[in-house]
């Protein structure tokens, strides 16, 4: 009996997952549980397995595709016979359609296999079709055809929001029928009516697409995957936030020196100790002092949201490019258990373990390059957060001390900041109390807590 296995909803706010890469093919025989596919989302990337045993009978979506939640990702051959006791047990977690949503009938033989368009309409509401094996039935529901289901980003459903624009109303533009938050801008731009001047009826999008003509060896990469993700995220907040970038330099040299004396203890408790947990710790009471910059912007409701809460995000390079792990309630930790933490991070963003917990919910966000941190960057705030921190290389320069000119560790660190939310007074005395606690780590322990 085939088993239609529908796009789980994955969290709160995903709408859809891209296709990263199928661990199975058609014909193969799949077990309970068995790894079925990676699918990618605005939060996280995570594995779904089998919710039954049988035959991979269809794929509807490959690689590089969208898949909308609600929507069928692959079609089981069970194995009616074999499985007919199992017909009534409780339906696997993540095939169980919304109880709420009216039923309909499943899609006929030809348009099940046919390959998933960008603009399908929704089915029709229709009596709930049911598979009958021995004594007993299973119900497949279709959960998409009661309503129609507009694809958008959550952060383009806030906009729309704060905009007045019914999301449904807007001519999408994007991949797979996609609304973007530049057809949400278009749309209310243009009074709220149809973006006008595409072929066919077809709307226009508020900028043209730029293409690149080949022009002799080069290579062709799709933009998809984690890839696609930074570009969205990056370009998100650079036309979002008003950047405003202030730097400083720090003297570390107490700080090596205490580093330097401290490594020893933390080999003894399995941490390989380096100068990010002391960043982390100085930031988390600069924030503590300035609030401000420990917050959000509620598009929807057009408030700023303060956090008491301290989850900081370590931006860094992974495998598959730039991701931000989390340091869940800092401030209730030690450096040794923010070291550990950073390391555990670290390892499961090159395993490709990492879960949505580990990659979401950053307050504020420290980006470091490590060694190669280079002399000053302009980090892109890590949308919707006020600011972020920039770490750079610390390197022995001269410097003039007592009229002296003498060797010191030096490093710059450079902050951006939403200068919507927040004052460049505010950025600046926040990384001058940073820079403060950094260069006498006597006053750093002083106010941990």
């Amino acid at each position: 009996m085939a088993f239609s296995f529908y796009m789980p909803d994955i969290g709160e706010g995903v709408v859809e997952g891209e296709i990263v890469a199928w661990k199975v093919k058609e014909g193969d025989r799949v077990k309970l549980d068995q790894p079925l596919v990676e699918v990618m989302t605005d939060k996280a990337t995570v594995e779904l397995p089998s919710p039954r045993a049988g035959r991979i009978a269809k794929i509807h979506y490959r690689d590089g595709q969208i898949c909308p939640v609600g929507q069928i990702l692959v079609v089981i051959d069970d194995d009616a016979a074999a499985s007919a006791p199992s017909l009534h047990a409780a339906p696997a977690p993540h095939a169980a359609p919304a109880p709420h949503t009216a039923p309909a009938t499943r899609a006929a033989p030809a348009a099940a296999h046919a390959a998933p368009t960008a603009h399908a309409a929704p089915a029709a509401p229709a009596a709930p079709a049911r598979a009958t094996s021995g004594g007993g039935s299973i119900q497949v529901v279709d959960v998409t055809a009661a309503r129609p289901r507009v694809l958008a980003t959550p952060a383009t459903r806030r906009l729309a929001r704060q905009l007045g624009v019914e999301l449904g109303a807007v001519p999408p533009t994007g991949q797979h029928g996609r609304v973007t938050t530049q057809d949400v801008r278009g749309f209310q731009a243009n009074g709220g009516g149809a973006l006008q001047g595409g072929p066919a009826g077809k709307p226009v999008a508020p900028y043209a697409p730029i293409a690149i003509a080949r022009g002799g060896d080069e290579e062709r990469i799709p933009l998809r995957g984690i890839r696609k993700k930074i570009a969205e995220a990056m370009s998100r907040s650079v036309h979002t936030a008003a950047h405003f970038t202030y730097v400083e330099e720090i003297d570390m040299t107490e700080l090596v020196a205490v580093r330097e004396r401290a490594k020893a203890r933390a080999a003894e408790r399995g941490v390989k100790l380096n100068y990010l947990p002391f960043i982390v710790k100085a930031v988390v009471s600069g924030l503590k002092k300035w609030p401000q910059l420990n917050a959000s912007l509620d598009e929807a409701t057009q408030e700023l949201v303060r956090k008491k809460y301290y989850h900081i995000g370590i931006a860094a390079q992974g495998p598959h490019g730039l991701a931000v792990s989390v340091v869940r309630e800092a401030d209730k930790r030690s450096i040794f258990d923010i070291s550990r933490e950073i390391d555990r991070l670290g390892e499961a963003v090159k395993a490709g373990t990492a879960t949505r917990d580990d990659l979401t919910g950053s307050t504020f966000t420290i980006s470091s390059l490590g060694k190669l941190g280079g002399v000053l960057a302009t980090p892109i705030i890590n949308f919707p957060e006020v600011a972020i921190i920039g770490v750079h290389k610390i390197e022995e320069r001269p410097a003039v001390r007592g009229g002296q000119i003498v060797a010191r560790h030096l490093m710059n660190l450079s902050i951006s900041v939403d200068h919507r939310l927040a004052d460049g007074w505010d950025g600046a005395m926040f990384l001058q109390d940073v820079k403060a606690l950094l260069e006498d780590p006597t006053t750093m322990f002083m106010e941990m807590v």
